[in-house]
């Protein structure tokens, strides 16, 4: 796909906003073609996104997979933002339909400098043997109420980020999950049957352990940060100047710890040299991506923890599988 093209776009909300600037400004793209049936945009032309020689998915969650298999069935490449489907049982069935197609699943993280810098170096053995990993994504305030209610819960819509990196950056497999939730804000996660805050226990295949927290009502800031402790050092992703954190410990200017008067807002300006990264890297074709099986593996786990936290026991990963 080095030659330029024309590239669909289906999909106008916060996300396709931001890859149709993206793909408007790519020097592969020499022609952007957009739909939405309420939304506008600054870049590109409307028209029939299939009549195109690739297209990037956008829209609600509840149309991923008939778009993926529709593109699919005219042999185009796909992008598609997670999830693929819904349930497990849909994503196995995308993942048939889709055999012998380029499809990539935009699990973002995989491009961010910080991850990418981590995966090298645990991989180079710089960090020693691995022993220990802790994930955090929390967000500065809730989404509406109508978006809990359809977003199939913390773990599934949120976590499965932090369960996709996991796997990438470590090389590991997680076998088992033990996950919690609390109810400490507005009554209407309760009553979509969700949890504003969350924590888990993972074990990977080699007993590795993993520990996850997160939070709907991060009032400093978006926080997201991965730490992975080894034999040798500790690395952590995400510890910036703009990570939402006030250290105890800060006494002078030469500490260098965070001083967050500018904390990230939001996931959009948090990884907005991601966004642009994996979708160069659809374009491109040139760099290992999160395809739908690697989709489907993270959503394996997000169920697992989904159902640790209804019936308050671990699940093994191996439990939800088909």
């Amino acid at each position: 796909m080095e030659a330029a093209m024309r590239v669909g776009l289906l999909g106008l909300g916060r996300i396709g906003a931001v890859h149709a600037a993206t793909l408007a400004a790519h020097p592969l793209v020499d022609e952007l073609i957009v739909a939405d049936p309420v939304r506008t945009s600054p870049y590109g032309r409307p028209g029939d996104p299939f009549e195109a020689d690739a297209v990037v998915i956008a829209s609600p969650t509840g149309t991923h997979a008939e778009l993926i298999v529709r593109a699919c069935e005219r042999g185009l490449p796909v992008f598609c933002e997670k999830p693929v489907a819904a349930t497990v049982a849909e994503t196995v069935k995308v993942l048939e339909a889709s055999a012998g197609n380029r499809v990539q699943i935009g699990f973002q993280r995989r491009f961010d400098p910080g991850y990418v810098a981590a995966a090298t170096a645990l991989r180079a053995g710089e960090l020693g043997e691995l022993h220990r990993v802790h994930l955090v994504t929390a967000d500065p305030a809730p989404p509406p109420a109508e978006y809990i209610a359809s977003s199939g819960g913390i773990f599934r819509d949120c976590h499965i980020h932090d369960f996709d990196i996991l796997r990438w950056v470590t090389g590991r497999e997680v076998v088992s999950v033990y996950a919690q939730g609390a109810n400490l804000g507005a009554a209407f996660f309760a009553e979509a049957g969700d949890v504003d805050s969350s924590a888990a226990l993972l074990t990977l295949h080699d007993g590795t352990l993993a520990t996850l927290q997160g939070s709907r009502y991060n009032g400093g800031g978006y926080d997201v940060r991965m730490e992975l402790a080894g034999t040798k050092r500790t690395q952590v992703v995400g510890l910036s100047s703009r990570a939402p954190l006030h250290s105890a410990e800060y006494h002078s200017p030469e500490d260098l710890l965070p001083r967050p008067d500018n904390p990230w807002p939001d996931f959009v300006a948090r990884f907005e040299a991601a966004y642009r990264g994996e979708i160069d890297a659809f374009l491109r074709a040139d760099r290992s991506l999160c395809s739908i099986e690697d989709a489907l593996e993270a959503l394996y786990v997000a169920e697992a923890a989904d159902l640790s936290l209804r019936e308050g026991r671990p699940v093994e990963v191996a439990e939800v599988r088909r």
